[in-house]
């Protein structure tokens, strides 16, 4: 893990006593390309949206012909490993609330496996070149990718969820 950009422990923090364990086989996609690096990124994806800038998601070779059936303008949920994140905060003191909240409770990257989820939409898409660009995202350029799913009104929505 390059640890260059692991911020420090805030007050209230807790790491976990132990090492997070490390023996998933996680194949990533592709790529994302966004004009985000260390010091200039958005906080969270309406960040990003408020910014305008888009970016592009690239998919590896072997993957291109997954892109069938997805069409401009439609949602797609982007799954991406933030490889510079600390995995070992299970206790968090974000700046955005008054006390410290369990990672659980939080969308911070920061936690035990850095996959982050964020709802985008579909600007253009390339399929022959595996290229799909979106509105916007909120990690740094060179973001390794998970996994892609459609956005789906009727099942993305939890049924009756009480909004924080």
């Amino acid at each position: 893990m390059d640890t260059t950009h692991i911020p420090e422990i805030r007050e209230g923090e807790e790491t976990l006593d132990f090492a997070p364990a490390q023996d998933a086989s996680v194949t990533f996609i592709g790529r994302i390309r966004s004009p985000w690096g260390p010091g200039n990124c958005p906080r969270n994806i309406a960040g990003a949206r408020e910014d305008g800038r888009g970016a592009t998601i690239e998919l590896a070779p072997g993957y291109v012909r997954g892109l069938g059936g997805l069409a401009v303008g439609q949602g797609l949920l982007v799954l991406y490993w933030m490889n510079h994140a600390r995995r070992d905060l299970i206790v968090q003191a974000p700046g955005h609330v008054s006390a410290p909240r369990g990672t659980f409770a939080l969308r911070s990257p920061n936690r035990p496996n850095p996959i982050t989820l964020s709802a985008v939409t579909i600007t253009a898409i390339d399929a022959a070149a595996g290229r799909v660009e979106i509105d916007a995202i909120d990690c740094f350029d060179g973001t390794p990718v998970v996994d892609l799913k459609p956005w789906l009104p009727g099942i993305d929505i939890p049924a009756g969820a009480a909004i924080p």
